[in-house]
């Protein structure tokens, strides 16, 4: 006999997939069963059953990003989308800005010092640009102290620009996107960097 629940699945997934067209953020996988009233099982089976129906043939995609669920146009198709909403296409990331994220989103919370240290330059510049554009975040100093330096982190949008469920899905140093004449360099030190528990505690505010 078919269980009770099984009968309604059909009206979950379309409830989950209303949702995520709806939303402008990814939706938690907690908020989508809030929002729809169902246990787990049944949402976890919708959203099992919209990946597959949103294939790699589909324009949209059904995608875990950024902390949660999302469902959006795959990245091949992004360019004409850009045009109809009369967005201009997103400018790559220079090949500084990049180093600098690398180091961020590898060692965060991180220091103005030890961004500076890895890269071997002032990282003002390439940080200030991955502030404006939403991917990395002044982390406030708090029970570290006055004087205590601000860290930085990167931000959910880092995660959304980059189609990451969330930190733990970084790929291997080895495969970020650096492409700057300093990449391997950076790489290699970022592989092999330890950080000592306190180091940079006294560095200057900003």
């Amino acid at each position: 006999m078919t269980a009770p629940e099984d009968a309604t699945e059909p009206q979950v997934v379309r409830a989950v997939e209303a949702l995520l067209f709806l939303s402008p953020e990814p939706l938690t996988f907690e908020r989508l069963c809030e929002l729809t009233g169902d246990a787990p099982g049944p949402v976890q089976r919708a959203l099992a059953a919209l990946t597959a129906r949103h294939g790699p043939e589909c324009a949209l995609e059904v995608a875990e990003v950024g902390g949660g669920w999302a469902l959006r146009t795959r990245p091949d198709v992004a360019g004409v989308a850009d045009r109809l909403r009369g967005r201009p296409p997103e400018e790559r990331l220079s090949p500084a800005a990049l180093e600098t994220l690398a180091v961020v989103a590898y060692l965060e919370p991180v220091t103005r010092r030890e961004i500076a240290r890895l890269r071997g330059v002032a990282p003002d510049s390439a940080l200030g640009s991955l502030l404006e554009r939403g991917l990395v975040e002044a982390v406030a100093p708090g029970a570290r102290g006055p004087g205590a330096a601000s860290r930085y982190r990167t931000t959910p949008e880092f995660l959304r620009r980059f189609g990451l469920a969330d930190r733990a899905a970084l790929p291997p140093i080895e495969r970020f996107e650096l492409t700057g004449p300093e990449a391997e360099g950076i790489r290699a030190r970022l592989a092999s960097v330890v950080r000592s528990p306190g180091e940079d505690d006294d560095e200057d505010g900003e």
